[in-house]
């Protein structure tokens, strides 16, 4: 146990010994100064940033002032900081390549959280995924589907994607195409339109429900029926609307056409003459 001792003693000199305390100092004192930065960032922004955004904006201010802290506290023990570095670089050149999918969706995160096209809550379309958003971590973006799906969509595709935010504004406005036949009154039609906006209690008084002809069909006149309704309430009145107008039409009978197609004779074609010319051929024995 003396032998032990006394290696340990030649060891760690006065002046080691003194730099390993110093380096422990700066470690702890670095974590008890990340901690606090975490705590104030967190009582800073919490009005300000929702909750995921807020989750990572505080790791990224720990972790950043703690390793710092440890790289002063390296300091200490008398490591070279150049060489450090020039290690680090050599293997973040390493990493990078054999992680470059990683690193882009954690840049792309991180213009997500800066540009905040939407939030946790609201429901997007990315493509052809569309969902309600439950979660915007560093790498991804987490959705729930309307049928209870779990769909993962990097970030990358994020950034790359056109994306749709359904509930961004608290009104929207639900715009059915509708088809009526040549023969129908089309002022009469409109005002049937309006009535059943007038009538269905989801329909907001402003802004006001148009009614446009958008042209002229197959097999009839193209109608655009848009009805404003508050967000939440938008699949309710797509539903129902849609209803209502073809109750209406029915009741006042109004022509939804089907496409059909008209057959008319042109002129008859003119009969061809054909002449049949025979042909004599000599036998070889008559030659």
């Amino acid at each position: 146990m003396d032998n032990l001792w006394n290696g340990i003693a030649g060891i760690l000199t006065y002046d080691k010994a003194m730099a390993l305390i110093r380096a422990l100092l700066v470690i702890i004192a670095g974590y008890a100064v990340a901690k606090l930065a975490g705590v104030g960032v967190k009582r800073l922004f919490r009005e300000r940033l929702e909750t995921s955004r807020l989750r990572i904006f505080h790791r990224s201010i720990y972790y950043t002032i703690f390793l710092l802290f440890i790289i002063s506290g390296l300091k200490e023990l008398g490591f070279n900081l150049s060489v450090m570095l020039g290690a680090a670089g050599i293997l973040s050149v390493a990493l990078g390549f054999a992680a470059q999918t990683s690193v882009s969706n954690l840049i792309s995160g991180l213009f997500l959280i800066g540009e905040r096209p939407f939030s946790v809550g609201d429901n997007i379309q990315v493509g052809d995924k569309i969902g309600e958003v439950f979660a915007i971590d560093m790498l991804s973006v987490k959705l729930r589907t309307f049928d209870n799906l779990f769909v993962r969509i990097p970030n990358e595709t994020m950034i790359k994607t056109d994306v749709i935010t359904l509930t961004k504004f608290p009104e929207r406005r639900v715009d059915l195409k509708i088809g009526v036949a040549y023969e129908e009154d089309l002022a009469a039609v409109r005002q049937v339109l309006l009535e059943v906006a007038e009538n269905n209690p989801l329909c907001l008084k402003e802004p006001e429900p148009v009614c446009n002809v958008l042209g002229f069909g197959d097999s009839g006149i193209d109608l655009l029926f848009g009805v404003w309704v508050e967000t939440e309430n938008f699949l309710a009145l797509k539903n129902s609307v849609q209803m209502e107008v073809k109750l209406a039409f029915d009741e006042k009978g109004i022509e939804i056409p089907f496409p059909h197609l008209t057959l008319s004779p042109g002129r008859p074609a003119e009969p061809l003459s054909v002449d049949i010319v025979r042909a004599e051929l000599e036998s070889p024995a008559a030659a």
